[in-house]
Order: C-alpha cells, then sequence, then structure tokens
C-alpha cells in the first residue's frame, strides 16, 4: 500500500466517497472563501494595540510594545502572521483528531468586541483581554474533555437544530451581498438595492455572482474558487489597463513586505497574565462574555455546516461533536498566547462542503494553504473582499434547504425555527438567532401546555441565555470598567 493509499485511508475516503481531487478543491475553495480574515483581523485589533479608535490613528503614528515602538502598519503585519499561525494550529487539530472538513480562524465579532468593547470602552488593556481569551480557552478543553460541551449542545431544540443551517443561509447571503455592495444602506428602510450603474464593486461583484451561480448550475467542479479568481482578475486587469484608479475595485495598498517577527505581542500577553489581579470582577465578566458568544457561536456553525454535508443523526446532533469543538478550544488558548482574539470554527467552511469536501484532508488543505500563504501575505491582500463574499451568497442559497426539514404547522417548532432564522440575519450573530430559538421553544410549549415535553436542562440553558444578555448589555453599556 503506498503512501497516497495510506493517507486516504486515515481520511476515510472510501465511506465518505470521495477523492484527492475533490477534497483538494475543497480545501482551496474554503480558504479562498475565509482568507479575508488575514487582512481583517489585524486591521480590527490593531486600534486595541493602540488604545484608541481607528479613526485617530494616523499611518505613521506608534505605540510601545515591550519598550521598543512599532507603527501601524508593523503591527497589523504581526496581527497578520498570528491570524495565519492561530488558524493553522486550530485546523492541524480539526485535520488530524477530528477528521472534519472545517475550516477555524479568529472569528470575526468576537475580534470586534475584544477591541471596541472589551479594550475602549471597558478601558481594559490589550494584554489583560489576550489573558482573558486564554483562560475562555483553557475553559473550553477542559469542558469539552470531560463532555459537557456535547451534552449542552445536544439540549437544543429540535427546531433550533433543523433551522440553523436555514439562518446561518441567509445570514450569509446579507453579508455577502453588503459586502458585495449590492444591498447598501438606506435611511428609511435600512437597506436597499445597490446601483450597478454607478458602483464598480457592485457591477463586478454582479458580474462574478452571475458567472458563479452559472457555473455551479452547469456542475462545474470548483464554480466558486473560479468565481472569485475570475472577478479578482478581471479587476486588477481593468485596474492595471489604466481604465479605473487602483483602490476603486481592487484594494488600495500596494505590495509590503511582512513583519514576522511577533514575540511582542506573546510578551504582552504573559504581561497581562500578571495584570488580571488589579480587577478580578471585570476580568471575570469579560471571560464569561468571551466564552458565551464563543460557545454559542461555534456550536451553531458546526450544526448548520454539518447539516449540508450530511454528517447530522435524526435527532439533529453531530456525532463526536466534542472532536471538532477541541480544535477551536486548542486554537483559541494558543491563538491567544500568541496575541489574537478567539479562534472559532469559520461558516466559510460551507463553501468547501458545497464542492465536496467531506473529510479532514480538506481542512487539512486549507491549513496548507494557511501555511503558503505566510511567505505571500501581501499578495493574498490582492484578492478584493468583495470577490471572496461571492462564496457566501452562493452557499447561502444553498443552506436555505435546511428549511425543508422543519415542521411547520407545529407552532412551537414553527416559532423557534422563525426567530432562529431572522435573528440571526438582522443582528448579524449565529449566537443571538440560537438564544432566540431556545428561550422562545419551552415558552411555546409550556403556552400549548406541552411543557412536559420541554426538559429541565432546555429551561436552564434558555435562562442562561436571559443572564447572559443582562451582563453583556450591562458590559456594553460600559457599566464596568477596568
Amino acid at each position: 500500500m503506498g503512501a497516497l493509499d495510506t493517507i486516504a485511508d486515515y481520511f476515510d475516503f472510501d465511506e465518505h466517497q470521495t477523492d484527492y481531487r475533490t477534497e483538494a478543491i475543497a480545501g482551496v475553495t474554503t480558504f479562498l472563501a475565509m482568507a479575508y480574515i488575514i487582512v481583517v483581523n489585524p486591521a480590527i485589533i490593531a486600534p486595541a494595540i493602540f488604545g484608541r479608535p481607528p479613526a485617530e490613528i494616523e499611518p505613521g503614528d506608534q505605540t510601545e510594545i515591550g519598550g521598543s515602538l512599532y507603527t501601524i502598519g508593523e503591527i497589523e503585519q504581526m496581527l497578520a502572521v498570528v491570524t495565519i499561525l492561530a488558524s493553522i494550529i486550530a485546523i492541524v487539530v480539526m485535520a488530524f483528531y477530528a477528521k472534519r472538513p472545517f475550516g477555524l480562524a479568529p472569528g470575526m465579532g468576537l475580534n470586534a468586541f475584544f477591541t471596541f468593547t472589551v479594550v475602549l470602552i471597558l478601558g481594559v488593556p490589550w494584554q489583560v483581554a489576550l489573558a482573558a481569551v486564554f483562560v475562555e480557552g483553557l475553559l473550553f478543553i477542559a469542558l469539552t474533555a470531560v463532555g459537557a460541551r456535547k451534552y449542552i449542545i445536544e439540549l437544543f431544540p429540535e427546531p433550533v437544530k433543523f433551522a440553523v443551517g436555514a439562518g446561518i443561509g441567509v445570514f450569509l447571503l446579507f453579508l455577502g451581498l453588503q459586502e458585495m455592495q449590492l444591498v447598501v444602506g438606506y435611511e428609511s428602510t435600512l437597506v436597499t438595492l445597490g446601483n450597478v450603474l454607478e458602483s464598480p464593486i457592485a457591477a463586478f461583484s454582479l458580474a462574478g455572482l452571475v458567472l458563479t451561480l452559472l457555473l455551479y448550475a452547469r456542475g462545474v467542479r470548483g464554480s466558486i474558487v473560479i468565481g472569485i479568481l475570475g472577478t479578482a482578475a478581471a479587476a486588477w486587469l481593468v485596474t492595471l489597463a489604466g481604465l479605473v484608479d487602483q483602490g476603486t475595485i481592487t484594494p488600495e495598498q500596494g505590495i509590503e513586505g511582512a513583519q514576522y517577527d511577533f514575540t511582542p505581542l506573546f510578551w504582552g500577553f504573559v504581561d497581562g497574565l500578571g495584570m488580571i489581579g488589579e480587577d478580578p470582577v471585570v476580568f471575570l465578566l469579560v471571560v464569561f462574555t468571551f466564552f458565551f458568544v464563543d460557545f454559542f457561536d461555534t456550536a451553531g456553525t458546526l450544526i448548520g455546516v454539518s447539516q449540508i454535508a450530511g454528517f447530522l443523526d435524526d435527532e439533529g446532533d453531530l456525532p463526536e461533536i466534542e472532536k471538532p469543538l477541541m480544535a477551536d478550544a486548542v486554537g483559541t488558548t494558543a491563538g491567544a498566547m500568541i496575541g489574537t482574539s478567539t479562534v472559532t470554527t469559520f461558516i466559510e467552511s460551507s463553501t468547501g462542503i458545497e464542492e465536496g469536501g467531506r473529510t479532514g484532508f480538506t481542512a487539512l488543505v486549507v491549513g496548507a494553504c494557511f501555511l503558503v500563504s505566510l511567505a505571500f501575505v501581501p499578495l493574498i491582500t490582492a484578492i478584493p473582499t468583495y470577490a471572496s463574499y461571492l462564496a457566501l451568497v452562493v452557499v447561502g442559497i444553498i443552506m436555505l434547504q435546511g428549511v425543508a426539514d422543519i415542521d411547520w404547522q407545529d407552532p412551537a417548532w414553527a416559532i423557534a425555527a422563525g426567530l432562529t432564522i431572522t435573528i440571526m440575519p438582522l443582528t448579524t450573530s449565529i449566537a443571538n438567532g440560537l438564544a432566540a430559538g431556545i428561550i422562545s421553544y419551552p415558552l411555546v410549549k409550556g403556552a400549548m401546555g406541552e411543557h412536559r415535553d420541554v426538559s429541565l436542562g432546555q429551561w436552564v440553558l434558555a435562562l442562561s441565555f436571559i443572564v447572559y444578555f443582562v451582563i453583556y448589555f450591562a458590559v456594553e453599556a460600559g457599566e464596568f470598567t477596568f
């Protein structure tokens, strides 16, 4: 038996009826769909290290870390490298331990909470915020090891489990269409249709989306990758031809080197551990908030993308879910040590699953792409963000099929599932969508006289969400400061 056969056996290719080509295309697709995090995560976290909002930071500004001065550009380069490394660590665990085709990276939303709420509003030093993420990761490792996270997720009401996929689908659609400027802000109705005759980004996005959807409809393997790269290439050709200025439909920044020495961030984390005792109450509140949001974001993502892949059992549970959960726990812990916020499973993993990815080899390819990107950090930024978001729109449409599994004639199912699906995109939070479904289900069941169908654990879960929201809004309002 050759090496290729051994690898195929390890990842159970035959059981999942897949092959190297399919898994490789799936891995590249997932990477391209989530590669934006290499650019976006540093841009969000860097202001936390500077201690002031982005609008107040000029390109040449410097801040001190460990006795040395660094510019905003150098810090963003450090964070780009750290983002990649944290992703690789988590993905390796996912590939070889969980053997699932999911990509992981520092989570959007969680990084914004890290910077704008914890550091800039609460006044928590970024070093202490990293320590809070580290503690959260250790808690996740412990709870995953004893099976507690799996038990809690299995308490989710059935309609919520079956609605998560569709909810994430609408969420992806909304995010993608906004980034592509096909949906734009509007004062009277909050959002409206973008004008492709006025917006070059909207025009290129629409052309790329039509191409991608037509290729997908014809069953072309790798249609999403072709759409992303084709749209990016066309944008650069038009720009280089001088038809539009650089920065109009392509990234504005030129190609720069990368700051690979991220040790100042590591030593900042070490300093943060020693600062926990300065205000332990606020520290614990921050840990709790990170923990709660990350827990349910990850749970919702795993269930949603697993539904598309056909991994869920008849009760809507993911067998051996503790293994992929361990991947994000390890990634979060390691990522905090080197300087980034919470690592989580990415909803963009569904793009690779739609291309046929079914095993840990898909995740391994995603990790390999992240590893290669270390040498090409500047080139990764050459792909316009709107081009990578084509994948979200295509997959969002596909994920809507989950509504067929919901019993819309049952009021408890209809209300819990309907709220789960709609609250996710409207609040741009998977956790909020889960909260709406989990809180409403036992209440509606009780109103129907079917309270015996609701377990004690489901009531406790609903109450936990209520407590979480009380704490979260108090934190957001700045009632606690470090």
